[in-house]
């Protein structure tokens, strides 16, 4: 639509004077069209190609810090498994070191089984009683077994004993040799002697 011209009458017989209407609104109020068309501006291309590059560049962010956070995963994990393999292989050294100390006791405990109570006998239970220590330093620890339910995990039935009280059947009434275990792993079971109800003949 071509813009308004208002006709000025001339003055003195002179030739009428054509004027263009630039005003942005009728006498109404109402925009005039070309104005109002020309009233928004022009969609820059460089606009919306710097919002695309912008938008893939958060996607690639978005893209490496999720990479970089399972690397750190990654990581983690592989200190853990590393640390555990670790303190398996210190576990396994300090069983074999406290599994030698324990059979050296044993021979020291065989020695001490006289009645004798020379001198000698004293200075070996000293001894023994130095092993002993260093074996529990390594973090073995002695597991209860008189008193408590048979348990082939935790050691041999090396001799068996007849009782008439039922209650103690299947009980360890005597401990040969002690049982050690190392963080909840038995190292050496024991040796007991356990009880065995009979039930006793009618007269």
């Amino acid at each position: 639509m071509s813009t308004p011209e208002n006709v000025q009458p001339s003055v003195d017989g002179a030739e009428p004077v054509k004027v263009n209407d630039r005003r942005r609104f009728h006498e109404d109020g109402s925009p005039r069209e070309e104005q109002a068309q020309q009233a928004g501006p022009a969609e820059d291309p460089r606009v919306a190609q710097l919002e695309q590059e912008l938008e893939a560049a958060r996607r690639r962010v978005d893209e490496l810090a999720r990479a970089y956070q399972a690397g750190e995963r990654d990581r983690e994990d592989f200190k853990r498994r590393v640390t555990r393999e670790r303190e398996q292989l210190l576990d396994v050294e300090r069983g074999n070191i406290a599994l030698a100390l324990l059979e050296a006791i044993d021979q020291l405990d065989l020695a001490l089984s006289t009645a004798d109570e020379s001198p000698l006998k004293q200075g070996v239970r000293l001894v023994r009683e130095n092993l002993l220590k260093k074996a529990l330093s390594t973090g073995i620890e002695p597991v209860t077994l008189e008193g408590q339910a048979f348990d082939p995990n935790l050691a041999e039935a090396a001799d068996m004993e007849v009782t008439a009280n039922e209650a103690d059947d299947g009980r360890v009434i005597a401990v040969h040799r002690a049982c050690y275990a190392l963080k909840g792993r038995v190292i050496r079971p024991g040796q007991v002697k356990v009880a065995r109800f009979v039930k006793p003949a009618q007269a």
